[in-house]
């Protein structure tokens, strides 16, 4: 069994990184609502890397977008993601953005920002997305395809429990471990986009595939 998609979601998605974001958009929440923010949060991501999985190659198709293109486009958001990581950013993080705004606002009034900003562009978003059709196309068998949503299975319930113990993680590992931690995920998602740019590259333009190999 292939474990490097998960273990390229673990590093992009990384709940951990997420987690001081979480508690401060959950300030004032009581249990039952912080209980439910958990849910459809984890329940969100699942969703989301079970429809790239599945419909993204048909999106693909529709739109006329070859593979290899898409390959290249991914390992470059892959390798942007990578770089936010190494600064000790979120992967999917952008910073004063409508998104952000919009979560704060929603957060003031009581509302669940669940999806929107903790889901969606936080824990998943465009690279995210992008990994996870390229290792579709990968899948020979509807086995393997349903390998790939049960990743996103483990996604959901890593989301779930790093939520769920927010404050003792927070505790523990404190800002600089959890930097630390996302810098490490930021280096191994480095190397994995720079495979997937080199294979796109590689069906672009053969001969570059023949001079790797002389």
């Amino acid at each position: 069994m292939d474990f490097k998609p998960l273990i390229t979601l673990l590093a992009i998605v990384n709940p951990l990184a997420i987690v001081p974001f979480f508690i401060h958009y959950t300030q004032g929440f009581g249990r039952e609502q912080r209980k439910r923010t958990i849910l459809v949060a984890s329940f969100s991501a699942f969703l989301v890397i079970a429809a790239s999985a599945v419909l993204g190659i048909r999106i693909l198709e529709f739109f006329g977008i070859s593979l290899a293109s898409f390959q290249v486009g991914g390992g470059m958001l892959l390798l942007t993601s990578a770089l936010n990581m190494l600064n000790a950013n979120p992967a999917e993080a952008k910073p004063n953005t409508h998104e952000m705004q919009d979560g704060a606002e929603k957060a003031a009034m009581g509302a669940s920002i669940a999806v929107v900003p903790l889901t969606i562009p936080l824990l998943t978003g465009p690279a995210t997305m992008s990994t996870v059709v390229i290792y579709a196309e990968r899948a020979a068998t509807v086995l393997q395809l349903a390998v790939l949503v049960g990743y996103g299975v483990v996604i959901g319930l890593v989301t779930a429990l790093c939520f769920s113990l927010a404050g003792p993680i927070a505790r523990v590992l404190g800002k600089t471990g959890i930097n630390v931690l996302t810098r490490l995920m930021g280096l191994i998602l480095a190397a994995l986009a720079v495979e997937v740019m080199a294979e796109g590259l590689g069906k672009l333009f053969p001969v570059l595939g023949r001079v790797a190999g002389s």
